[in-house]
């Protein structure tokens, strides 16, 4: 199993358009062959002292079956579709790509 943990940091300002087409998105990704999970999520203060809190980063919690399903899901139309409609909205993207230990 492949874990994705991608960060999206949003202009200020974008925040609930985002959430809206990432949701909407995230629909069709769990329809993806080899998607096990496809979760948008932002910061919550949960009151412990060592959480780093950013109101302007929506972090997607992904899991696929393997790297290949991985890799088709990054190549889709579905995905094209999606980064055109956030280009003007994200300011940068990064991504942990892990396996199980």
């Amino acid at each position: 199993m492949i874990h994705v943990i991608a960060s999206v940091r949003v202009r200020e300002g974008s925040l609930a358009r985002y959430l809206e087409i990432v949701r909407d998105n995230a629909l069709r990704v769990r329809e993806e062959k080899g998607c096990i999970e496809y979760t948008p999520s932002v910061d919550i203060d949960a009151g412990l002292p060592p959480q780093d809190k950013d109101g302007l980063v929506v972090t997607i919690i992904e899991k696929w079956e393997d790297l290949a399903s991985l890799h088709d899901h990054l190549g889709s139309p579905n995905m094209a579709g999606y980064r055109e409609k956030v280009r003007d909205l994200v300011e940068g993207v990064s991504l942990k790509v892990l396996g199980e230990a």
